[in-house]
């Protein structure tokens, strides 16, 4: 069954025909997530641990807010985020480390051709309203695609997968590994000819153009970024057509004149890097293609969880994990 050219088209689409590595990529945003509040937990334990000046409440436990006179301590505060996150985020640190523990045993691992891959792939099936990848840094993205492979492969270590069923899913899926040439984009869009200019102004004076999205730009969802809308491809029909048009004229650290968009605001494009379009071999993406098949092939049973007796993991709750 031959897969859709634009991953991102709206035509409705079932479970059953919908390739595998599309309904994959649809869980990134959940391990983002999880990354985050990890890092998140992870920052704020250091932070507790380091001497603070900040105030203190009456027996002596350190002031993180106040609201009428009402104390928030810091130690509320973690007792807080540990209820809330910490069972979740402590699971998936447990699950990497198994991981790496089973990769090790198993004589597995990942390598940056690989990586860079699973990025190509990622951004070129990136939903204009998914932040999965422009929300993180390049060395936050590649490690948890790292971590996400192993995993893979560790699940998968011992499914055989036929080369003519490879071969096949290849045919069958030939043009999501023909990735178009995408920017990674920042844009500020105001509602008038004269606010556009008055950006203009700013940018050519040396304002930062992250900054400028934030203070002026109109679309709260990418001036929230920075104004970073992630990667956008020639032919992508999330993205507005006055965008894509405008961001193929530039070369990377460029800044567009304004524009006109369809609903008559304007715009301004700031591309920071353009990363060229590549088509994919069978023989480049076999180990991919092997991965996707040996996944669909994987019981639902079989999760990090299942290797945590053999690699004798415990943790804070208790609970033994199966």
């Amino acid at each position: 069954m031959k897969s859709n050219r634009n991953l991102h088209q709206t035509t409705p689409q079932t479970p059953q025909n919908i390739p595998f590595l599309q309904r994959r990529l649809k869980t990134k945003p959940t391990l983002v997530l999880l990354l985050l509040l990890l890092i998140g937990n992870l920052f704020w334990f250091v932070l507790w641990l380091l001497p603070s000046e900040g105030s203190t409440s009456k027996d002596g436990s350190e002031q993180v807010a106040a609201v009428d006179g009402e104390i928030i301590t810091r130690q509320q505060w973690l007792a807080e985020m540990e209820s809330r996150y910490g069972k979740e985020t402590l699971q998936d640190l447990v699950n990497e480390a198994v991981m790496e523990k089973a990769a090790k045993k198993y004589k597995i691992d990942v390598t940056d051709q690989e990586i860079d891959l699973e990025i190509a792939l990622l951004r070129s099936a990136q939903d204009a309203n998914d932040s999965s990848i422009h929300s993180l840094s390049t060395e936050q993205l590649r490690q948890k695609i790292r971590a996400q492979l192993l995993l893979e492969k560790v699940l998968t270590y011992d499914i055989v997968v036929e080369n003519e069923a490879g071969e096949k899913y290849y045919e069958d899926n030939k043009s999501l590994y023909n990735i178009s040439t995408t920017y990674r984009t920042s844009i500020v869009i105001v509602n008038t000819k004269e606010d556009a200019e008055r950006v203009e102004k700013e940018l050519k004076n040396g304002s930062d153009f992250a900054v400028i999205a934030r203070e002026h730009s109109v679309d709260t969802a990418s001036a929230s970024l920075g104004g970073d809308i992630g990667f956008v491809a020639e032919g992508q029909s999330t993205i507005e057509k006055a965008i894509s048009k405008a961001v193929q004229k530039l070369k990377a650290k460029e800044t567009s004149k304004p524009f006109v968009l369809s609903d008559g605001r304007y715009a301004i494009a700031y591309v920071a890097e353009v990363l060229e379009g590549k088509s994919f071999s069978y023989e480049d993406v076999k180990q991919h293609v092997n991965r996707q098949i040996a996944l669909e092939q994987l019981s639902p049973s079989i999760t990090p969880e299942a290797f945590w007796t053999t690699f004798e993991a415990t943790w804070f709750y208790g609970e033994t994990k199966k």
